[in-house]
């Protein structure tokens, strides 16, 4: 992992599957890296989940506290409001 990249990792369930096609969408230089039990997503700076973005692929609202029940780990400062869950470093 590079020093400015921020890092996600999620379980690989289904409940996971929207929020990396939300990850993917909203963060166009996001990598994922699929192992049998979890992806880790790297992105460079900053990753940002938007409630926005989620809510469109789920059919329903969407509290990022949601996010909770299938993470593994992160690397970053955390910044969540109900409109989004942001993984950042300040340089």
């Amino acid at each position: 992992m590079a020093e400015n990249n921020v890092m996600l990792v999620l379980q690989a369930v289904e409940e996971a599957k929207p929020m990396l096609d939300a990850i993917a969408k909203d963060n166009e230089h996001a990598t994922f890296e699929s192992q049998p039990a979890m992806t880790k997503i790297t992105c460079p700076g900053k990753l940002v989940i938007k409630s926005e973005t989620m809510e469109e692929i789920i059919g329903r609202d969407w509290d990022p506290q949601e996010l909770q029940l299938v993470l593994i780990s992160l690397a970053g400062n955390v910044d969540e409001d109900y409109d989004h869950f942001t993984i950042y470093w300040d340089n």
